[in-house]
């Protein structure tokens, strides 16, 4: 009986020892299961980051983000090129929009932690640098604790706006041609008048003999003819002036290309003598008409001419010449200025694209030349090394009329 009751009660406990067995292996299993769903879930979390990692890296602006209080907390790859310091970790938003005071209230991130989006432009200038302009969209966004936080993306703008205020001072130096041609006009019709006058005295005293006799008007024939000559060297300024500023129909015929080029040297000649540069001529003198357009060769020539001008520092010399090469009309001009390096050579066609220094040139006139003597059937070439000058060609068919 005894030995029965032992039995049972061994049974009991082993039951017991199972029981417990089977609560620990069931623990154990829902905490491995915890386990595995915790590593499953920071695995899915470390790819979402990897791939919002990558889209934050991967956009073009510079994108950062500023915590409650002001300052950076993350930013990508691209800001550091923009503005390495000012959007360091840790920077608060006056160390780019307002370095010269602590806060303002017309910062864009200390309105978007309020609440408000905000789009807004600046400029970066650096000592010794040409100046950079950027626009700067900051929008608010809520973390988990209620408070704002703001997201910024910045963007270069500078090429787009240095074009832009080229294309507004290209228009206004247009109406500044616009204008100038109306004033042209106007000083025309008194020059004829002073010419025509001048001439009238200088009549009086060849009809006159005792007009010229009297010695109290031995230098008035003097003064009459250098009224004279300056008179129609002025109304040849002005009517090459007004050729040159006449609007193009498009319309392509026969062109005199020595002739042309005499009118277009009329109004550079000033600024030759004012700048000590010697101007060299070389023309074919029976050279046969261009087929070409007047009013486009002129600006082309124009366009050459000055840019031959402004290559040279100092005294210097521009050489042109004309001639004939294979059933072609040739005008070469040549300048002992400083060249242009080898590898802007291929650029230097490009709308915009510039040698000269700011307020020297807005990078359209090769460009317009370029598309001129396309349209016309020609072509044009360059030849220059730095330093060493540069050499323009340009060839026109030969009017076969």
């Amino acid at each position: 009986m005894t030995k029965i009751l032992r039995t049972t009660v061994d049974e009991a406990s082993l039951d017991r020892l199972l029981g417990l067995e089977s609560s620990k292996i069931g623990f154990y299993s829902d905490v491995k299961q915890k386990i595995q769903e915790l590593e499953a879930a920071n695995l899915g979390l470390r790819a979402k980051s990897s791939e919002l990692q990558a889209v934050f890296d991967s956009i073009g602006d510079g994108v950062a983000i500023y915590g409650s209080n002001g300052c950076i907390q993350h930013r990508n790859h691209i800001c550091p090129r923009m503005f390495p310091m000012e959007t360091l970790v840790g920077r608060p938003c006056s160390k780019l929009f307002h370095p010269d005071q602590e806060r303002s209230e017309q910062c864009p991130v200390e309105r978007a932690l309020k609440g408000e989006s905000v789009q807004v432009s600046f400029t970066s200038t650096v000592s010794g640098m040409e100046p950079r302009y950027f626009d700067a969209t900051v929008t608010p966004i809520e973390d988990h604790s209620g408070k704002n936080r703001a997201l910024m993306f910045l963007r270069d703008v500078t090429d787009r706006r240095t074009q832009e205020l080229q294309l507004l001072q290209a228009e206004k130096m247009s109406g500044i041609g616009v204008l100038a041609a109306g004033v042209a006009h106007e000083i025309n019709n008194p020059l004829t008048s002073v010419a025509g006058y001048a001439e009238a005295l200088l009549r009086r005293f060849r009809d006159d003999a005792g007009l010229a006799q009297d010695p109290r008007l031995d230098v008035f024939q003097k003064y009459l003819d250098v009224i004279m000559r300056e008179t129609y060297r002025c109304k040849g300024i002005i009517d090459s002036l007004l050729s040159f500023s006449r609007k193009s129909d498009g319309s392509v015929g026969s062109v005199d290309l020595n002739a042309v080029l005499q009118e277009v040297l009329e109004l550079v000649r000033h600024k030759s003598r004012y700048e000590h540069i010697e101007i060299l001529e070389f023309l074919q003198h029976d050279l046969p008409p261009v087929l070409g357009d007047g009013a486009g060769l002129r600006q082309v020539l124009m366009n050459l001419l000055l840019n031959a001008h402004q290559a040279i520092q100092g005294a210097g010399i521009v050489e042109i010449s004309t001639f004939c090469e294979e059933n072609m009309g040739v005008i070469r001009i040549k300048d002992s200025g400083c060249g242009i390096p080898p590898e802007q050579l291929a650029q230097i066609w490009n709308p915009f694209f510039t040698t000269k220094t700011v307020g020297q040139g807005l990078g359209l006139g090769l460009a317009i030349t370029y598309n001129i003597i396309q349209r016309q059937g020609g072509e044009i070439q360059v030849e220059s090394q730095k330093n060493e000058g540069a050499t323009f060609t340009v060839r026109l068919p030969l009017c076969q009329i």
